[in-house]
């Protein structure tokens, strides 16, 4: 079976590979999703060894330079007879093709490319891991020099138009994509080829496949030592791959898991180099974090640049005229031109061309791809002041006729576009501040526990006086030592110091302390860690020491779960993005069009006389008037606000939500919440606290007390609902085999007691009604009237007014039948959540009508509702049912929302427009769930509401400004109002607001940062004294 995405591992331990190896591609954690079945259509390939199917090999090229070699060698290697598809790579200088060896030889399709003009190599072929082809892969791709949505749907639509793409979403916050593509059809290469053509640069950061490690090397000096470790690397079993860069000392491993532990590749690393190597494991997140820090390095350094060249031109164009020396200087004659007109041109031509070159490159392959974006905009309202000064200049030096030249417009807008961008990434990188917080919750090393034996030994009676004599009995203790907490590997032993961080998922082995939770969980008590506790991975230990038993690592682990959930979140798109991707998909050529109609509005209006000369510049001419006017139209408009406005807003409220303890799956799910009409609350283990507890045990025939309990509880031992266990657990109490008896795993609790227990046989649980199975030969039915009614038992009055009397209490009654007889009736209580009522009506003051739809009988149903203050109650449903009360509230179009406990509530959580999983703990992988609510506590439901609709209000104002400022600030470029106030706006004024328009957008967003929990009182609308 094809391993699902939420099986992924950092340091993989199974053998699950896939097939691709060969891409050297790394690790991520992803959304869950699960496909068993192999494509087929392709399954005839064989990497790396002959036979009568396809095969697939990689060619290294050298002298390629640009994308027309690409297209060259393509085009040579497709016209050879044999080859079914053939992929270049430029940046990579690698080819893909896919051939059939029975009409094709490798030296065949070397000798094409050198035909070609290029040299070329046959790489090493990828060694396949026995296992199953993975069906897809999903792989995570930067994609820069995207700078609005226009950009993003371009990307979107080329990807999903390749072979073998299923899935592309890209994200222009966090200039990421995500592809899920057939690696058997198109390889990653493939893809970032695409990506590049589109006019993007773009690579792989991370995929779903399992056995590569990716390394940070310390000790690597010089060539020698570079030399001995390739030899280490060539030695070691196991090592199917490396490469290392030595400049960076990163290096990449590729390795068959079935051979070698990725803990036992690095520590025979280091062993063999005797500790002149030092290794340390490298998280992806390192990579997108270090990207985006290189970007807003990058866009500093050109606006240092620009701005450096720009003070120059701004003194000789605004201070040195005023300064009789300098003005001397300038205005002295230097062939054609002025000393100050040669020293404006060379200035501004570094600017517009060395500078600014970014611009027109990007401008270019939109273009190209028969699309637009804001640097189209950019690149054409410099380049119209560029040229036009330039023209201005030349016409001057033949005519005589000197008009004003405008070559500070072109570099101030320059600059103050860079500006823009610089501000724009520092306060993108901001929005992604939570998810930087989650993944550093982890810490970088864990103490490893090395010795024989087993450690899972029940310490909690011992002292450490006794410990060391149980250690020697049964746990031969070696040492400890520190490791990369990404070398963890299900089954280590770890010690927690105090003070120190859980470095993965497990279970106490020894020692007791308390643990603060509060960064995972949003719960803020520390809670009590004993023996068999578990523990979640990236959780503080608050005081004693601590051995665990790790039991989930890598993507297994919760922190790992939330992260993937947040990260597939901030990818997504809310539905309201689709208003800002049709209005940037003809927002540039309305621009464009609107320049036009100004520059010949102004130009024709003064050919007739419609204004005077005296607004016009000194030895200005009307077309250099409407020219200015027609620029600033150019520039001041901005496309990337409205790109913005959504995806930064969604990015920051799903990190605040996880940072709160409320998970959402998308911004789809973010969207709807806020709408919600109808909240559809599940009873047990919602409303109240799933800790159900027997109140009364009454027998109603000649049977006693002792023997019914037994009875009763041998019928329910083998059921898994919250009730049975409290049956059984009460009927152990009473028979005295647990006094000292605690919360904990019942099931275990009765293997170890079952010697009390009758054999049962034919046993059967039935949804909605009860239990039955056999005792002794006996049929016993175990549950509510319909399942007595069914079986034809009589319940006499004395009963059902027990059992009435019960129900008008909160209780549930369960009714008992043995061998035909009604034989007993017990009582079981389930207590409500002390915020239960005060979240419900903190509901009702939203607006939000709150249902209970429980399987319970009407009487329990109604009391509990009227204890916390619902008056729509839906009872005796059976678990298919709730579905359709949902279905039923939503046919007037209203959106409902489920709450229940993610377990018995999948086809209701999945049927509703929100579902809500509450109390999910360590198990957040809950697919029918759209919100995940890390704490048991039902005020997160309104949370979850209230961020929603925070989140919504947040995005439209974002949209009014990004629309306002559009509206009202082109027709002021347009000189729309110039009649009346004589105000013209500069082209470099114009660009400076375009910049800053795309930098308030993304401030507005992270005011969400600041989002508060709403308090109940404040809801209730409380006064405290």
């Amino acid at each position: 079976m094809a391993p699902s995405r939420r099986d992924l591992q950092l340091t993989p331990l199974s053998g699950d590979t896939a097939a691709e190896i060969g891409a050297m591609e790394e690790v991520r954690l992803l959304d869950s999703y699960d496909d068993d079945d192999n494509d087929d259509s392709l399954s005839k390939i064989e990497e790396g060894s002959g036979g009568s199917g396809l095969r697939k090999i990689q060619v290294g090229i050298t002298g390629m330079t640009c994308a027309a070699c690409s297209n060259s060698v393509e085009g040579a290697l497709m016209s050879v007879n044999g080859v079914f598809k053939a992929s270049v790579a430029l940046l990579q200088n690698r080819a893909d093709v896919l051939f059939d060896p029975n009409l094709v030889k490798e030296e065949d399709i070397k000798e094409a490319i050198e035909d070609a003009g290029f040299e070329a190599e046959i790489l090493a072929e990828p060694v396949t891991s026995g296992t199953k082809t993975q069906a897809t892969l999903v792989g995570q791709f930067t994609i820069g020099g995207m700078t609005c949505a226009a950009c993003v749907n371009s990307v979107e639509g080329i990807l999903r138009d390749l072979p073998g793409v299923k899935r592309a979403v890209v994200a222009l916050a966090t200039s990421l994509g995500e592809v899920e593509y057939d690696p058997n059809v198109i390889s990653k290469d493939d893809i970032v080829t695409a990506i590049e053509d589109a006019g993007f640069e773009g690579s792989l950061v991370q995929s779903n496949q399992q056995d590569k490690l990716l390394l940070r090397v310390d000790g690597v000096l010089n060539e020698l030592d570079a030399q001995v470790l390739e030899g280490i690397l060539t030695r070691l079993n196991g090592v199917r791959q490396f490469r290392l860069d030595r400049i960076t000392g990163e290096l990449e491993v590729v390795f068959d898991p079935e051979v070698v532990s990725s803990r036992s590749l690095v520590d025979g690393i280091e062993g063999e180099g005797y500790g002149k190597f030092k290794l340390r494991v490298m998280s992806p997140y390192e990579r997108l974090t270090s990207k985006d820090t290189g970007e807003a390095s990058n866009m500093f350094r050109r606006f240092i640049s620009s701005l450096s060249l720009s003070i120059p031109l701004f003194f000789i164009q605004v201070i040195c005229p005023h300064i009789a020396l300098f003005d001397t200087v300038l205005v002295w004659r230097c062939g054609p031109f002025m000393v100050g007109d040669w020293l404006k041109w060379a200035l501004v031509s570094v600017i517009q061309f060395v500078i600014g070159k970014r611009f027109y490159v990007a401008a270019w392959r939109a273009l190209r791809n028969g699309s637009t974006n804001m640097d189209v905009l950019v690149a054409l309202g410099t380049s119209a002041s560029y040229f036009y000064s330039v023209g201005a200049l030349l016409y001057g030096a033949v005519t005589g006729f000197w008009s004003p030249t405008y070559f500070d417009a072109s570099a101030m807008l320059i600059t103050f576009v860079l500006l823009g961008k610089y501000l724009e990434s520092l306060a993108k990188g901001k929005t992604s501040d939570a998810m930087k917080k989650l993944v550093q919750l982890t810490p970088a090393t864990a103490i490893l526990i090395e010795g024989k034996g087993s450690l899972s030994l029940n310490f909690s009676l011992t002292t450490s006086i006794i410990q060391p004599f149980f250690e020697a009995q049964f746990f031969r203790f070696v040492g400890e030592r520190e490791i990369d907490a990404l070398l963890i590997h299900p089954g280590d032993s770890l010690k927690v110091l105090p003070g120190g961080k859980i470095p993965a998922d497990g279970v106490v082995v020894w020692g007791s302390s308390y643990v603060n939770e509060s960064m995972v969980t949003g719960e803020s008590v520390p809670v009590s860690k004993e023996v068999d506790s578990p523990v979640i991975g990236g959780t503080i230990n608050m005081h004693g020491v601590l051995h665990i038993k790790a039991t989930k690592v890598g993507s297994d682990a919760v922190l790992s779960q939330i992260i993937s959930l947040v990260e597939t979140a901030q990818m997504s798109k809310a539905p309201i993005q689709k208003f800002a991707d049709y209005v940037a998909s003809i927002f540039v050529p309305v621009v464009i069009t609107l320049a036009l109609f100004t520059l010949v509005g102004w130009s024709i209006g003064g050919a007739v006389g419609a204004y005077p000369d005296e607004w016009l510049p000194q030895n200005g001419t009307h077309f250099v008037f409407s020219l200015m006017f027609s620029i600033s139209v150019v520039v001041i408009a901005c496309p990337c606000a409205l790109g913005l406005a959504t995806p930064t807003a969604v990015m920051v409220a799903t990190g605040v939500g996880a940072t709160n303890g409320v998970l959402i799956k998308g911004g789809d799910a973010l969207e709807k919440a806020h709408k919600v009409k109808y909240v559809i609350f599940d009873k047990t283990g919602t409303l109240t606290q799933g800790k159900a507890t027997v109140t009364t045990a009454k027998v109603f025939s000649e049977m006693d007390r002792g023997e019914f309990l037994t009875l009763v509880a041998s019928a329910e031992a083998s059921s898994e609902h919250p009730l049975a266990k409290a049956i059984v657990e009460y009927a152990r109490h009473f028979h005295f085999f647990d006094e000292s008896a605690e919360e904990g795993d019942t099931s275990n609790k009765v293997s170890q007691n079952a010697g009390w227990l009758l054999d049962t046989s034919d046993f059967s649980a039935l949804p909605g009604k009860g239990i039955q199975c056999l005792v002794n030969n006996k049929l016993i039915l175990v549950g509510n009237r319909k399942l007595m009614s069914e079986n034809s038992i009589t319940i006499p009055d004395h009963v059902e007014k027990f059992v009435e009397e019960l129900e008008e209490s909160a209780k549930t009654g369960v009714i008992v039948a043995y061998s035909g007889q009604l034989v007993g009736v017990m009582g079981v209580a389930d207590p409500l959540k002390r915020e239960a009522a005060v979240v419900v009506e903190g509901l009702l003051r939203m607006g939000v009508r709150p249902i209970m739809v429980t399987g319970d009988n009407w009487r329990t149903a109604r009391a509990v509702a009227k204890e916390v203050g619902i008056e729509d109650v839906r009872a005796e449903v059976m678990p298919a049912g709730k579905a359709e009360v949902i279905r039923s509230l939503q046919k007037d179009g209203s959106t409902v929302a489920m709450v229940g406990d993610g377990i018995n509530d999948s086809p209701a959580l999945a049927a509703a427009d929100v579902g809500m999983a509450i109390g999910a703990g360590t198990d957040v992988a809950i697919e029918a769930a759209d919100y995940v609510l890390m704490r048991n506590n039902l005020e997160d439901v309104i949370t979850a509401i209230d961020l929603s609709r925070k989140t919504l209000t947040r995005i439209r104002l974002n949209y009014v400004f990004a629309m306002a400022y559009n509206v009202v600030s082109i027709p002021i470029a347009a000189g729309v109002f110039f009649p009346v106030l004589r105000v013209q706006l500069p082209p470099w004024a114009a660009g400076a607001c375009m910049a800053l328009s795309s930098v308030s957008v993304v401030c507005s967003s992270l005011l969400l940062r600041r989002y508060k929990k709403p308090r109940l009182t404040t809801i209730l609308e409380i006064t405290k004294e």
